[in-house]
């Protein structure tokens, strides 16, 4: 999903998902005419039950269409599920412009060939296990499912910065055997694979050779509830997409990855192994697209030493980057999880003082410029009273 905000052109719905060039849809046309704007409700409708969108083709993942879903203007949620699509997707294409779109369905191609052809070395990796993924700490808290819970799971040794036990070592073990088998079929078939990210020229996209589902369910089900809790302000409790990957790092792989920011609302990053020295990763506190350049304050500098299987989880705007790996091979698994509806509603927010780092400080700094006026205007009055 692109920052894009460029309204899409007009087009018909095709039953692949894809907007066809053809004559307009007049059905969607005339849903939207009955409605003031195309803006979602500003909190979800909290009793009402979302549609499953599983057996269509669509854009996007279905469960970004069910989140959605809660977010319609009430007289859309009790229209066909049909009309509740073509609404929602004129919403989601604003995101998706032409071009994107046929980009888009190139890679769905792109992904399809790949399952087609690719044998996976351990299925059972491929559907969501709980007991035999993840540490029992981590699952406790999943199922306590508190605020109370999570906090006792996780450490947080810099603002927002949240560390704590995840997986477990076999899974480790079999993640990596089933990438090294993956990269091995593209070794043997000079199958051109598109890496995680323009960042990183080695690991590869989880989601491309068939672990989206069980990634999305980790999203929904793991990630999704101690958000919530964690970073409500970013969109934390609607997290809706992933985009899931592995990166590599070695003398003979990426050594090490500059300052950035993750087009994610939220960044799981968890440490997969091998045997390595280096490759700490940095914090530089968080920031809006406005401060995204500023300095950082000394409260926000923050390092972490990388243990395999224990993970974090920070906002994808929090400022980071990855020392240099100087000896060995040290392989992570992100999971960068997006929130289409703090995207829309980024659109009409001004204020990110809530969550953006130097965005406080300008507010704290214009009040205290304000009641220091303050006071010199009220001793100017007194002084004046006195004489």
């Amino acid at each position: 999903m692109t920052g894009d905000r460029r309204e899409a052109t007009s087009g018909s719905f095709g039953g692949n998902g894809v907007v066809s060039s053809g004559d307009t849809n007049k059905s969607t046309q005339a849903l939207a005419s009955t409605l003031p704007s195309q803006r979602l409700r500003l909190n979800p409708s909290k009793d009402h039950k979302p549609e499953s969108y599983e057996d269509l083709q669509l854009d996007y993942s279905p469960s970004v269409f069910s989140s959605l879903e809660r977010y319609l203007p009430p007289n859309m949620l009790c229209v066909s599920r049909d009309d509740k699509v073509k609404f929602m997707r004129e919403i989601l294409c604003k995101y998706l412009p032409h071009g994107e779109r046929i980009r888009a369905q190139r890679h769905r191609e792109y992904r399809q060939k790949i399952i087609s052809n690719y044998q996976p070395l351990h299925r059972e990796l491929y559907a969501m296990q709980p007991a035999t993924f993840f540490v029992p700490s981590f699952i406790k808290a999943i199922s306590d499912n508190t605020e109370e819970s999570f906090r006792r799971l996780v450490s947080e040794p810099s603002p927002g910065v949240f560390t704590f036990e995840m997986l477990q070592p076999h899974f480790c073990e079999l993640l990596l055997e089933e990438v090294e088998n993956f990269e091995k079929w593209v070794k043997e078939t000079k199958f051109r694979i598109m890496r995680p990210n323009t960042m990183n020229n080695y690991g590869a996209v989880l989601d491309d050779f068939g672990l989206e589902t069980m990634l999305d369910k980790l999203m929904e089900g793991f990630i999704r509830p101690m958000s919530k809790v964690f970073f409500p302000e970013v969109g934390g409790s609607t997290l809706d997409s992933h985009h899931g990957f592995v990166v590599e790092y070695g003398i003979d792989r990426d050594v090490e990855l500059g300052f950035h920011v993750d087009d994610s609302e939220v960044t799981l990053n968890v440490c997969l192994g091998k045997q390595f020295s280096g490759g700490e990763l940095f914090f530089r506190g968080t920031r809006c697209d406005k401060h995204v350049n500023t300095g950082s304050q000394s409260e926000e500098i923050f390092d972490y030493s990388h243990v395999p299987g224990r993970a974090v989880l920070h906002r994808g705007r929090h400022r980071h980057g990855a020392r240099a790996t100087t000896s060995g091979h040290r392989i992570n698994l992100l999971l960068w999880c997006r929130s289409s509806v703090f995207r829309e509603m980024k659109k009409y927010q001004k204020d990110f003082s809530n969550w953006c780092g130097e965005c406080f400080r300008e507010k704290k700094e214009r009040q205290r410029s304000s009641i220091a006026a303050t006071k010199t205007e009220l001793l100017r009055t007194e002084g004046e009273s006195a004489t």
